[in-house]
């Protein structure tokens, strides 16, 4: 229970602090704006962040950059 509510503080933290590609790409997901799809940003999937998630879709969007490179 621990990890989970950790991946979630770690959620909250991301989502404030955007990589700027990460900021580029959002403002083309919000609001259902690709196909009438709901996104949601730096999602807690199991012990991982997604980047972007759409529960309707099934589908992961991850952004490369700098941040994947630690590895922490």
């Amino acid at each position: 229970i621990m990890a989970v509510v950790r991946t979630t503080e770690l959620a909250r933290e991301f989502r404030k602090a955007p990589t700027p590609q990460e900021e580029l790409l959002w403002q083309s997901l919000r609001g259902r704006r690709v196909s009438g799809l709901k996104f949601r940003r730096q999602h807690p999937l199991g012990g991982a962040i997604a980047d972007f998630y759409c529960a309707e879709a099934a589908l992961i969007v991850e952004v490369d950059g700098s941040v994947h490179l630690d590895p922490h």
